[in-house]
């Protein structure tokens, strides 16, 4: 993620010079059954009231039809990951307002193919996870499309999308930072060096790796810092 501004506050008191490098994109999709032929497209607002706790003055949704009055009177059967996944922490913020706040009654896990199983088995459910994973499995399972708030375009996660961010919010930059001074070490330079050249590696802990166009200009980022440390 990106740092948070009290972060960065910390390392301007501490004299800590940083430089941001972009790795990579993360884009989360939710998904239901196949046989699902009414949420196909859904709002920020309507999986808010899906995912957020139940408080004294918010009720959030048990059945489809709480959600939309013509949506299926049947209970809505919901998948995720584990509370100390990130997966969780960064859709619950983009969801509900802050980071792992959500409702509890629903089957978590930290292994997408048990969410993937589960979605795949009841008509009326519905999970998230990673893009790359709905990719990987989008024979099984249906997408839907987000609209960031009501009267907003319905957007799919597909890879442009997530590369372009027109899929908010369930689209984000990652990033790593590192102190600008340790830039003078071989085997930093060398190491960062490694880690934008390997997008393959990005997609193999099904993240989307940055395009062509991205890649080369982080790079020359780096080669930048690392021409101004010598």
């Amino acid at each position: 993620r990106a740092i948070r501004p009290a972060e960065a506050e910390a390392c301007k008191k501490n004299g800590i010079a940083y430089l941001e490098l972009q790795v990579a994109w993360d884009g989360l999709a939710v998904v239901v059954n196949k046989e699902n032929t009414w949420a196909k497209e859904m709002t920020v607002e309507q999986l808010k009231k899906i995912w957020h706790p139940e408080t004294k003055d918010f009720k959030n949704a048990k059945k489809w039809s709480d959600v939309n009055g013509q949506w299926p009177n049947e209970d809505i059967k919901l998948f995720g990951p584990g509370a100390d996944s990130g997966t969780f922490d960064y859709f619950t913020e983009a969801i509900n307002g802050k980071e792992k706040v959500s409702r509890t009654d629903y089957e978590d896990s930290e292994d997408d193919n048990i969410i993937v199983k589960g979605v795949e088995r009841s008509r009326y459910a519905l999970g998230y996870f990673g893009v790359a994973y709905y990719e990987a499995h989008k024979d099984k399972l249906s997408v839907v499309a987000i609209a960031s708030k009501e009267g907003a375009p319905y957007v799919l996660p597909t890879r442009e999308n997530v590369l372009t961010n027109k899929y908010k919010p369930l689209s984000r930059p990652l990033y790593i930072y590192v102190k600008t001074s340790s830039l003078k070490r071989p085997e930093v330079a060398e190491f960062l060096k490694y880690y934008l050249r390997r997008d393959d590696l990005v997609a193999d802990v099904k993240y989307v790796p940055l395009s062509a166009e991205q890649q080369v200009e982080q790079q020359q980022k780096l080669e930048k810092a690392l021409a101004n440390q010598q």
